[in-house]
């Protein structure tokens, strides 16, 4: 299961640097990716609902983990890879 979560998390953040305006460093527990969307111009509570209401793909904004989380979207990787690659490529489209 380990190397299955490692692969899920290599598929998106791979997927998410790949995004314009987007970087993301590589987690080093749990099964959350948290990036850094700050040069996308939307704050995090607008990109968590431009991606819900534009992508169909649930995020929550760094702001529910306190203020210092401006700037940041979190994602859970605990799903298939498959579904993950689906929402890269949603998120992809919708920006």
């Amino acid at each position: 299961m380990l190397a299955e979560f490692r692969r899920r998390r290599d598929v998106i953040v791979d997927g998410l640097n790949r995004l314009p305006n987007v970087t993301c460093r590589w987690p080093h527990g749990a099964f959350y990716a948290f990036p850094n969307i700050s040069a996308t111009g939307k704050t995090s509570k607008e990109m968590e609902n431009f991606l819900i209401e534009t992508a169909g793909v649930a995020v929550l904004a760094g702001t529910s983990f306190g203020p210092g989380g401006e700037g940041f979207i979190r994602l859970s990787y605990a799903n298939s890879q498959a579904n993950l690659t689906k929402a890269i490529e949603r998120i992809a489209s919708a920006m």
